[in-house]
């Protein structure tokens, strides 16, 4: 189905540039995942090309942040031809921890173009009954 304009009944001619900022962000932001370990949450994102000097990594109200920018070249050349191909971009994660992280104590290591951050998990609280005192009045 077509979605129209307001105007009638031909389509905006802003309707496939629309979602372009979003496809542009996707293409930058490098792949991610994350799990869930018995005492830690591990979040790992593919970095290949970008030097741990250019990745910042911060908590703030319970949400990691990791920006960075990457910068490649590489180029080849031949008796006859010349291939330069280059590669910038600014990028910017962010992943919500859920209450039970300890965003405290959070660390983080770089290996082969890969993040790896961990946060641990806060000891589960005892399930065990409570008694509550009903007020009189």
């Amino acid at each position: 189905m077509v979605e129209t304009s307001k105007s009638g009944f031909w389509p905006s001619i802003y309707d496939p540039l629309r979602s372009f900022g979003s496809r542009v962000s996707e293409y930058l932001s490098p792949a991610s995942e994350a799990s869930l370990a018995d005492d830690a949450y591990r979040i790992t994102m593919e970095l290949p090309g970008v030097a741990e000097e250019d990745v910042d990594l911060t908590i703030h109200d319970g949400v990691v942040q990791v920006k960075g920018e990457k910068r490649t070249e590489r180029e080849e050349e031949g008796d006859t031809w010349f291939f330069s191909e280059r590669s910038y971009g600014a990028f910017s994660r962010s992943f919500r921890l859920p209450p039970d992280a300890k965003g405290d104590s959070i660390s983080a290591e770089m290996k082969d173009g890969v993040l790896t951050i961990i946060v641990p998990k806060a000891a589960p609280e005892e399930n065990g009954a409570k008694a509550v005192k009903i007020k009189k009045h």
